[in-house]
């Protein structure tokens, strides 16, 4: 059973309708006891970042993610602030990330882009694959996908960036570490790009 998790944030349903389109059924859930029994989870995310964490605290859940994602090694995808709860912090807030992936999340600064680059940084990017990975195979080629965001993840290390954008710099724009994938894009609504890699991560083993 893949479970998106329901802490109060995030594109839930266009999620799951992205999932269904491709024939995988989600269900979208707040219940402890439905994540228990997850064989995949997809934890989503937008707006603040210190906003997702205290909701994800007041939500119940975060014990139960803990034993599902560390523990059991349940495969978990984090879309956009979803992905930046996985690091430790971010320079948007005060509070602590989940702290599975070692880095922090850091804001674009208008000094280091490029003239007439707008912070977020909103519409597609092509991003490039780092490394092999199950949750890439076989993506089209010069894949593209569409974001929104003003922060992005620096990872303590090279090894974990599985996809890398270039928005007047390079950032990592998708993060992985054994069963814990991360995506600062929205899969959800980047088409035939977004499509191929939620069914990669929906077949995972």
């Amino acid at each position: 059973m893949l479970v998106i998790v329901d802490y109060g944030v995030g594109n839930l349903a266009s999620i799951k309708n992205m999932l269904h389109k491709i024939g995988i059924e989600a269900i979208i859930s707040s219940s402890g006891d439905q994540l228990e029994a997850a064989s995949k989870i997809i934890l989503p995310g937008v707006g603040a970042f210190d906003t997702c964490v205290t909701k994800l605290q007041e939500s119940g859940l975060k014990g139960a993610l803990h034993r599902k994602v560390v523990i059991e090694n349940t495969p978990l995808l984090g879309i956009c602030v979803g992905m930046q709860l996985l690091l430790e912090g971010s320079e948007e807030g005060k509070l602590n990330g989940l702290g599975w992936i070692k880095g922090k999340n850091v804001r674009f600064k208008e000094s280091e882009l490029p003239s007439g680059y707008k912070i977020p940084n909103m519409g597609w990017l092509n991003v490039n694959l780092k490394k092999k990975s199950y949750l890439t195979e076989n993506l089209p080629i010069e894949p593209r996908f569409y974001f929104v965001h003003s922060y992005y993840a620096q990872v303590d290390d090279c090894e974990e960036i599985l996809l890398e954008g270039t928005y007047g710099i390079n950032f990592a724009v998708g993060i992985e570490r054994k069963n814990i994938f991360g995506v600062q894009f929205h899969p959800e609504k980047s088409h035939k790009f977004g499509m191929k890699l939620l069914a990669n991560f929906a077949s995972y083993q």
